[in-house]
């Protein structure tokens, strides 16, 4: 059997709260979405959990979710200050 290791969680104290710098973010089409959890995978700040929520206080806005997204299901939308 093969040891499972844990997925890195972003912490206030190690990563701290990205989120405040943000120019785009990601908003998903839960229509178009297969739930398939590449986004999630790919996600560089673990900021997708299992039902495909984004916490906005640690996602940088990146792409890299709309990116890997096979159903295009993911756009990325200019933040509004």
């Amino acid at each position: 059997m093969r040891e499972r290791l844990a997925l890195s969680r972003p912490k206030e104290a190690s990563s701290g709260k990205t989120g405040s710098w943000r120019t785009f973010r990601p908003v998903v089409d839960k229509e178009a979405c297969n739930a398939c959890g590449l986004c999630a995978q790919y996600c560089p700040d673990a900021a997708i959990d299992e039902e495909l929520n984004i916490d906005l206080d640690y996602c940088k806005g990146c792409g890299i979710c709309a990116n890997e997204c096979p159903k295009q299901a993911i756009a990325m939308v200019r933040e509004e200050r």
